[in-house]
């Protein structure tokens, strides 16, 4: 399957992807050193989005998510790419300066977790097998 979204910050990528259902803040919910899911009660709580395709309805929380984000970046530690229903200005403005390929505008809940997906945020799709 194939989706045609809206491109945020350039570049092609394929891994597996990490799905959630929830919004995340990076500030606060994801460790900048280990990129690891630290909010309570999230359904990733726990889990490491270290290079994996992170696929999340939207952001949520402090601006200072975007410079998470980019320590995320630093440390190796950041996802290889964010996919989003809606990106928010917070997760738009991290992967811009963290140079983090992101889309949006795609129908996320067709993503299952775990499988394979491509993005290619230049021509601003998304593709998988798993839809």
């Amino acid at each position: 399957m194939k989706w045609q979204g809206r491109t945020i910050y350039r570049g092609k990528v394929a891994g597996e992807a990490l799905v959630s259902h929830m919004g995340i803040s990076f500030f606060g919910g994801v460790d900048p050193d280990t990129g690891i899911v630290v909010e309570r009660g999230h359904e990733l709580e726990g889990q490491s989005v270290s290079g994996k395709i992170l696929v999340f309805p939207t952001g949520k929380g402090s601006t200072v998510g975007s410079y998470t984000l980019y320590r995320l970046k630093h440390a190796g530690k950041a996802p290889a790419a964010i996919v989003n229903a809606e990106c928010e200005t917070i997760t738009a403005v991290g992967c811009i300066i963290a140079e983090i390929p992101c889309v949006d505008h795609v129908p996320i809940d067709l993503i299952q977790d775990h499988t394979q997906i491509i993005v290619d945020a230049d021509a601003a799709t998304i593709e998988c097998d798993s839809a």
